[in-house]
């Protein structure tokens, strides 16, 4: 695929004071790699920025590691980090971004179904304003029961869950500003839901779209047994984006529910009993319903009071925030809180690893 002449014109007029990060994580694509370096060097010249592309070998058993070291060496923007096992991708981006420089991230896939040279697209939406910039996999090459169905079935929900109308949350191929990560670590398979936890702080999102590829070489990592991971974090998502700061209203209007149920129960039973003479053991299952809905309603009130205390120390602890701050000035100046986080020494990390 060809860069448009319009997205270069964009791209061109542009600010280029920014420096960009190209963050690929690897796991067991050898074949493809010189490939995807040499596409993605051809884009972010034909772009005209300053640039890094970041490597991260996560567990690679077939001989990417090798391919990698002799990228790095031969190339001086290139930083290769390689992780003693396969940690998953959510931490192999992590540690990409961890040891990135830019002030714009870039993170796309290692096996070459996406297109670098679609890159550009990603920078004009940047340089647009936009905070995070997401692909979109308008047509798809994959299965269409195994990954397609479920696919669309899983961004269906999400985008319902968390507020933020996406088609395509699944993609890695996204952009994102530096700041809008500042306050987000991932783990687990949470890479998909980082658009939903920005656009909690307010972080403005855009979508351009991208072609699916088929694969060239390998074999996917992923498939449909990946469903119950992506409900189990469907649910994390949504209570991270509505609930972190305010644990209390979730578990405690569950909580409040049952209790409700459970009294309505009893206090039927007991109106029952004292006025029509029923024999409160003819309704046994009633009762057994009413005390265990009771007994959870305490439950969940004391787990959401916990939670309380527990988001407090996460939030005091960790440094990490419940506001973001797009700019804050004084007299035309800009200005720093008083009690600004110290910085991680992004800029004095090691090249190599």
């Amino acid at each position: 695929m060809e860069i448009s002449e319009q997205t270069k014109e964009r791209v061109a007029t542009a600010n280029v004071g920014n420096l960009y990060s190209i963050v690929v994580p690897i796991f067991n694509e050898r074949d493809s790699i010189e490939e995807l370096h040499s596409r993605i060097v051809t884009a972010m010249t034909l772009v005209g920025r300053p640039y890094e592309i970041i490597f991260v070998s996560d567990g690679s058993q077939d001989g990417s590691d090798e391919v990698l070291e002799r990228i790095a060496q031969a190339d001086q923007r290139v930083v290769y980090v390689r992780l003693r096992r396969n940690f998953g991708q959510a931490t192999a981006l992590q540690a990409g971004f961890d040891y990135a420089r830019g002030d714009v991230l870039i993170s796309m896939d290692g096996d070459l179904q996406h297109d670098p040279y679609e890159i550009p697209q990603f920078v004009a939406k940047i340089d647009e304003g936009f905070d995070i910039v997401s692909g979109w996999r308008v047509k798809r090459s994959d299965n269409v029961v195994s990954r397609q169905i479920p696919s669309r079935v899983a961004n269906w929900l999400l985008a319902k869950a968390s507020g933020v109308d996406l088609h395509d949350f699944g993609t890695t191929f996204k952009a994102y500003r530096r700041e809008v990560l500042e306050d987000v670590r991932l783990y687990g398979d949470m890479h998909r839901f980082v658009p939903a936890m920005c656009a909690r702080l307010g972080a403005t999102i855009a979508e351009v779209p991208i072609s699916n590829i088929p694969r060239a070489s390998g074999t996917s990592n992923y498939g449909i047994g990946r469903t119950f991971r992506v409900a189990m974090d469907l649910l994390t998502m949504r209570f991270m984006t509505a609930y972190l700061t305010r644990p209390l209203h979730f578990f405690g209007g569950l909580g409040l529910a049952g209790f409700l149920i459970g009294a309505v129960i009893l206090l039927s039973l007991i109106y029952l009993k004292i006025f029509y003479g029923v024999a409160l053991a003819e309704h046994e299952p009633l009762m057994d319903l009413a005390s265990v809905l009771v007994m959870m309603s305490v439950m969940m009130l004391a787990t959401g009071l916990i939670g309380e205390f527990m988001a407090r120390v996460y939030f005091e602890s960790s440094g990490a925030r419940t506001y973001a701050v797009k700019t804050a000035a004084r007299g035309g100046r800009t200005v720093q809180p008083a009690a600004r986080r110290a910085e991680r020494g992004k800029y004095d990390k090691p090249r190599h690893a």
